[in-house]
């Protein structure tokens, strides 16, 4: 469970239901071979690292809210450093909500360098869009000029030290992604053609 009281979405009577073929069971408990890697994640050890994170990333966040509610509009520079801290750490805390919580995706099962590539692309991805004023963020200036160069210096460096990984933990963030993005197209398409089968099934019924 996380901090705010949310559940994890494959909990053991789910996981027990399953019949997804790429979810096992060995004597250390449920397991799955990833999309991106097919390498073994212990399911139990997946949601204990979004657990550690949580708690890590809100602590930081408490910080960073304090800092920005404290220091002065004089101190620009600063202040934008503290906001823009402020966004990565809420798109982070946004994305472990979401993973946390999925009970119908295995694909939201995966090794913690895979959801770090994850986060980093979905900052990266948001912050293109306060570039182009597509959001309304509180955190965000009139002018954002300092904001945005604070996230492109930091967000890396923060999620590596947040998570305690490795550099060579986002080496890999292309295959990954692009190997998410095949397998949810490859479900996609399976979807779809069996929608169809049903359709003409229903179609001859008539």
């Amino acid at each position: 469970m996380l901090t705010n009281g949310l559940e994890r979405g494959f909990t053991p009577e789910i996981l027990k239901k399953t019949r997804d073929p790429r979810i096992s069971r060995d004597d250390d408990g449920y397991y799955i071979f990833t999309a991106s890697e097919n390498i073994k994640v212990y399911i139990n050890l997946y949601y204990k690292f979004l657990e550690k994170s949580e708690k890590r990333a809100l602590m930081e966040y408490k910080i960073a809210k304090e800092k920005v509610e404290s220091t002065s509009e004089e101190h620009e520079e600063t202040l934008a450093y503290y906001r823009a801290r402020k966004i990565i750490l809420e798109q982070l805390l946004k994305n472990i909500y979401k993973y946390y919580a999925d009970s119908t995706n295995s694909s939201s099962l995966m090794t913690p360098w895979c959801f770090g590539t994850i986060v980093l692309e979905k900052i990266e991805i948001y912050r293109d869009k306060i570039s182009k004023g597509q959001v309304h963020d509180s955190n965000i200036p009139e002018y954002p000029f300092y904001v945005l160069q604070y996230i492109d210096e930091t967000y890396k460096k923060s999620l590596l030290d947040l998570f305690d990984f490795p550099e060579k933990a986002f080496s890999m963030r292309w295959q990954y992604t692009e190997l998410l993005k095949r397998y949810s197209k490859v479900l996609s398409d399976v979807t779809n053609s069996l929608q169809n089968v049903l359709q003409m099934i229903k179609s001859y019924g008539h």
